[in-house]
This record gives C-alpha cells, structure tokens and sequence, in this order.
C-alpha cells in the first residue's frame, strides 16, 4: 500500500557540536510528534544519529510538518538545517504505530535514496508525489524565503509567522510601528505565507 514517506536529515552534521546538536535535534522530532500526532501514523523515528523517519497521514500533512519544523527552528533558534524528502511510496509491511523501525517497502528504500542523492544538491526541500514539479518549485521559493533570514532576524520572523502583527511586534521588541511595518516587508513575511498557501493549493488541487 502506498504511504506517505518523510524523512530528513541535519546538513553538514559533522561540523556541529554533537551533543548539543543532538539534543536540539531530539527536541524538535519530540515537538513534531507530540503537535502534529493526529497527523502521523508512524512517528518520526531518529534513525542514523542525524537523520529521521516517518510516515504522515498525506502529502498535505507532510508539508505542513516540514514547515512546522523549519519555524520551530527559527523560534527556538537553533543552529542546524534540515534537508527533507517527502515520498509516496509503497510500504509492504504493516505500519509500527509506536517507532519508525521494522518496516520495509520500495517506499521507504526509494526515500532514503532520494534523501541521499539530495547531497548532492542545494535545494533542502524534495516532494516526490504526483503533480510534484509545480511544488517542488514554490518549495524552492519557500526555502529561498527561509535562508535568507539572518540569524539575528529569527526572534522577529517569528513573532510574524506566530500572528503578531507589525504593532504588536513594535511593543514587544520596544522599537516605533514604522520600523517594524518595514521590517515585516524587508523579510517577505506575507511572500512566505503565500507560498505555503499556494503549496496546499496545489497539492490539494
């Protein structure tokens, strides 16, 4: 039966500090699986110390995960970026509702190449479900948006993506309404919610 495949990894592992990076990492898979349960039908497993597995409930719900973790990242301004693959593939063996361990199925097997051919690649973001060239071209504009936020503009993307608008964002970070209406156009805030409308759009159909 075909499944909804994602797995991830953390781009250059190997030149962070492991046990921080670690912890970090374990913290956000927890967070998915915890906000994001109802969603997913076999929970994101770590796998290979960096990278992660599960199987998501649609296409739909796999973007919305992968979104999720990227602005988790941001809030919680953690220093690692993740590189995704979003696979419907076939998955032969019953699903393990508790870990992403014991299952086997060209889904999973073509997953995993995809993730690794990605390597190779800049782009951090891969939807291999049908229609998938028309999304794999606004995930290439969302994560344009979402690396090129400066780290010291993480705290107020955030306050953005979590509602606030540009007032509310002036009193929280004590500076005037005009400074921040600025700031919300400079970082294309609503550009980026666009593009996530436009993904569901197409995925949706």
């Amino acid at each position: 039966m075909n499944r909804f495949i994602l797995m991830a990894d953390i781009v250059s592992s190997h030149e962070k500090d492991g046990k921080a990076l670690m912890l970090d990492f374990q913290g956000l898979v927890q967070w998915t699986n915890m906000i994001y349960g109802d969603s997913i039908e076999s929970p994101l497993t770590i796998t290979l110390g960096d990278e992660f597995q599960g199987i998501v409930a649609s296409a739909s719900k796999g973007i919305d995960i992968m979104l999720a973790m990227e602005e988790y990242i941001l809030e919680e301004e953690l220093d690692f970026k993740l590189r995704y693959v979003l696979h419907e593939g076939e998955v032969e063996t019953p699903i393990n509702e508790d870990k992403a361990y014991e299952m086997l199925g060209p889904g999973l097997t073509n997953a995993r190449e995809l993730l690794n051919n990605m390597k190779k690649e800049n782009g951090r973001f891969l939807v291999s479900i049908k229609g998938n060239d028309q999304i794999n071209k606004m995930m290439k504009v969302t994560q344009h948006f979402i690396d090129g936020w400066h780290p010291k503009d993480r705290s107020t993307v955030s306050g953005f993506l979590q509602g606030h608008d540009y007032k509310e964002m002036a009193k929280i970070e004590s500076k005037d309404d005009s400074t921040l209406w600025r700031r919300r156009k400079s970082l294309a805030i609503d550009e980026y919610l666009l593009c996530k409308e436009l993904i569901h759009h197409l995925i949706d159909g």
